[in-house]
């Protein structure tokens, strides 16, 4: 017969010692000498039944970059939680045959199979979007959108790409989520993962989120999510959502400034709700510093064009206007489709950014647009957000540049 362990703490004093019987769900003891004055701040042990560690990987997919996600599974085995949640796009998919499909599951299989703890999978658009990959996935994995309860917390895993070619969820998928938060009302917290933030899509009113919020209003829950490759929170109904960066996937990588990095998110669940950690990937080292070699092919940049420098600066009624973004985009010749990206300094330069972090530009000729939030104090006249109406453009040529945009009322 089993024997059910009851997690308390038992207490006695023996001998001027505090002996401390028990533990979360063990029987080990914790003898601690006491005496009049004692090197310790307290003995509240940061340990209770409803408190675990779980880590989440974001996008390793759009573009996915050489030994980075196989990276992360060593260093998130370095950490050791419960298991891993993954926020979708695990492999580049889409609509090709099974051959392919299969090819690139068995990659990524091959990475997650490595961890020592449980890996939970999260449909993304790349994954599940075509009728071909939903497929595939349901052959493989199963249901694409599901539920399970660890320590009094409620995970609930929802797919993005319901029906197959959508974005959002459809109506049997809306009517199990209600269902499963409506059968476990009384559980300590709810964590929502799923790929698209689909609360930026009118107010999610069109593609099912608004329902499932609905149903979220009332209890303690957090939303985390990815898709977008950049690091973002929002706070709604009281509660916290955030948009996660990228574990691999395409990036500039401009760092934590910019919100483009490669992490993953350590989560301490406690009663009164999760605690979080980003951890970036180049931060986690095993006891001897050395590196462990991974094979993870990256998506391939032979069709990137050679980029050349530019020496920009951008100026409001002759005033600098830090915190703007200039994007260049390009709309013919050979950098047609080419888009560049850069944030104004105070002194009012810019650095532009294509592939990787500030590695210029290709040649070419391209149309200007420049754009300021509302509060990086106040926005600039419409038509500078545009790159088709503010009349903004340069010519890039091979080797050095330089660009100073004056704007004007």
């Amino acid at each position: 017969m089993k024997r059910l362990l009851v997690a308390a703490f038992v207490v006695f004093i023996v001998g001027g010692t505090v002996v401390i019987s028990g533990g979360v769900g063990s029987g080990a003891k914790i003898f601690f000498p006491k005496e009049e004055r004692n090197p310790v701040t307290h003995l509240r042990w940061n340990e209770a039944d409803e408190q675990f560690q779980f880590a989440i990987v974001s996008d390793r997919t759009g573009g996915h970059r050489a030994e980075i996600f196989s990276q992360a599974v060593e260093k998130i085995n370095l950490m050791q939680p419960a298991f891993v949640l993954s926020v979708g796009d695990l492999i580049e998919g889409g609509k090709k045959p099974d051959d392919k499909l299969a090819a690139e599951w068995k990659e990524f299989d091959g990475f997650v199979n490595k961890l020592t703890m449980p890996f939970f999978y999260v449909p993304g658009n790349h994954d599940v979007a075509t009728k071909e990959s939903a497929k595939f996935w349901q052959d493989k994995l199963g249901r694409r959108y599901y539920h399970f309860v660890y320590r009094n917390a409620l995970f609930l895993i929802l797919n993005g790409d319901d029906p197959p070619g959508s974005t959002g969820l459809g109506k049997e998928q809306i009517a199990w989520a209600k269902k499963v938060l409506a059968d476990n009302a009384s559980v300590n917290w709810t964590i929502v993962a799923l790929h698209h933030p689909l609360w930026n899509a009118n107010n999610g009113a069109k593609n099912g989120w608004g329902e499932i919020e609905k149903s979220l209003n009332g209890r303690s829950y957090t939303v985390f999510c990815g898709h977008v490759h950049r690091y973002q929170q929002w706070v709604r109904q009281g509660m916290n959502y955030y948009q996660l960066a990228t574990t691999g996937g395409s990036s500039k990588v401009r760092g934590i400034e910019f919100k483009e990095f490669d992490h993953f998110v350590w989560v301490t669940m406690k009663k009164d709700g999760p605690v979080l950690a980003n951890i970036l990937l180049d931060a986690v080292h095993n006891e001897s510093l050395a590196s462990v070699k991974t094979v993870e092919p990256g998506s391939t940049t032979a069709k990137r064009l050679v980029t050349h420098s530019l020496k920009g600066f951008v100026y409001y009624e002759g005033t600098p206007i830090p915190g703007a973004v200039v994007t260049f985009s390009s709309d013919k010749g050979p950098a047609k489709g080419i888009t560049a990206q850069g944030n104004v300094e105070a002194d009012g330069s810019f650095q532009l950014t294509t592939y990787k972090a500030f590695d210029g530009i290709p040649a070419g000729e391209y149309k200007i647009a420049v754009s300021l939030a509302a509060n990086k104090g106040g926005p600039l006249p419409a038509r500078y957000t545009t790159a088709a109406k503010s009349s903004l453009s340069a010519t890039i040529n091979p080797g050095m540049n330089q660009v100073v945009l004056e704007l004007k009322k």
